[in-house]
């Protein structure tokens, strides 16, 4: 059995791959997204992405970060092998907004601001305002959850070197 430290090291680069992977979902295809949550309106990239290469001698991390930043030299980093290491995402599903930074590292949740929900009058109120509370956040989660799955059947598919990395690879040189 693996030491869960040794487990965590040896596969963390899953969690980079799995955001960089998004990102591409994002620009490129979001039919895929939709599949995960039929009541998604639009994901978009946030104000703040993290990318980070590593060299056998040397670690880069480059951090993206302000409204309507623009990508081009993330897509840089990309195309010199650099995998997003931290993305800010904007979840919209009707009228509601939820945003929050998804870390690839752990795939740790941060920032989360869920849409508002109304303030219980009494304390009477209070179970069901909680209970609201704990859906806005499940409701992310439960999407992440799909978008990984998918992410790792792709992962885990014969094709994922020739035909994914391939397309993400080609993304990312038309992008600049």
């Amino acid at each position: 059995m693996l030491d869960i430290a040794v487990a965590y090291n040896r596969f963390k680069f899953l969690g980079e791959e799995f955001l960089t992977w998004l990102w591409f979902a994002i620009d490129q295809d979001p039919s895929i997204l939709r599949k995960a949550d039929p009541d998604l309106s639009s994901l978009e990239i946030g104000n703040r992405i993290v990318l980070e290469k590593r060299h056998e001698k040397a670690f880069e991390r480059m951090t993206i970060k302000g409204e309507n930043a623009g990508l081009e030299e993330a897509m840089l980093a990309l195309q010199k092998g650099a995998l997003v290491a931290e993305l800010n995402l904007v979840y919209r599903s009707a009228e509601h907004k939820w945003q929050f930074t998804l870390k690839g590292e752990s795939l740790n949740l941060s920032s989360m601001k869920t849409p508002k929900i109304a303030a219980p009058q009494n304390l009477e109120d209070m179970e069901g305002a909680i209970l609201e509370k704990i859906f806005l956040y499940d409701k992310i989660l439960q999407f992440l959850e799909k978008l990984y799955k998918t992410f790792i059947e792709y992962r885990l598919s014969d094709n994922w070197q020739k035909r994914h990395v391939g397309l993400i690879k080609k993304w990312s040189r038309s992008c600049l």
